[in-house]
């Protein structure tokens, strides 16, 4: 039998995750035109800190969990507020890589996904976007934080939906946090900070 490989594998789960996570599947079924595209990999901090990290169990998803890990040394790690006024331990400990979309291994016309990953105790600030956002969380557990609403804490499997250019944050405490993130509609555009720190 023939082993696929960790992106094979991760397109595989990818797959069964937005067939089956309810909130997934209705926010975005999975693309129909997927297609295989050439990546030059980037390396960052952040990465060697994902394939050390302790800490992501449970999981709801473990296959997809270690495929995402496996992956990791060959893609394109994104540095999206390198030119900010970000704080370097951020930039040094928070991590992202796409999966499906601009500077991933797969293309779309229809949507992006990423990874993102955060160790423990890190506060990724508040932010917008014009695409509609979600995150499943695959291993570990954030606060995650939705301008006018109350922040909760979520675990594997469970899911938070970012609306058009509403702002939003999220907080790892005493666990680390891995998460699958699609955005649909206007995905040209990237993050940017909001205004303000919100309370």
């Amino acid at each position: 039998m023939i082993q696929k490989s960790p992106l094979e594998m991760t397109l595989h789960h990818l797959r069964l995750l937005h067939q089956n996570h309810a909130e997934l599947a209705a926010f975005c079924p999975f693309p129909d035109d997927v297609k295989r595209q050439e990546l030059i990999p980037y390396h960052i901090p952040a990465a060697d800190i994902f394939q050390n990290q302790v800490g992501l169990q449970p999981s709801n998803y473990p296959e997809l969990r270690d495929a995402l890990i496996a992956l990791s040394p060959d893609m394109l790690w994104r540095e999206t507020y390198k030119d900010t006024n970000i704080a370097a331990d951020f930039m040094e400990r928070f991590g992202c890589y796409e999966i499906i979309g601009r500077d991933a291994p797969y293309a779309s016309a229809k949507m992006r996904s990423f990874l993102v990953f955060q160790p423990p105790h890190l506060h990724y600030p508040w932010h917008h976007h014009p695409a509609d956002e979600i995150y499943v969380v695959v291993a570990g557990e954030a606060e995650f934080h939705l301008d006018g609403r109350p922040s909760e804490t979520l675990t594997t499997g469970q899911a938070a939906f970012h609306p058009s250019n509403a702002p939003h944050a999220l907080t790892s405490h005493d666990h680390p946090v891995l998460a699958y993130v699609v955005w649909r509609d206007e995905f040209e555009t990237g993050p940017v900070w909001s205004e303000s720190e919100k309370n």
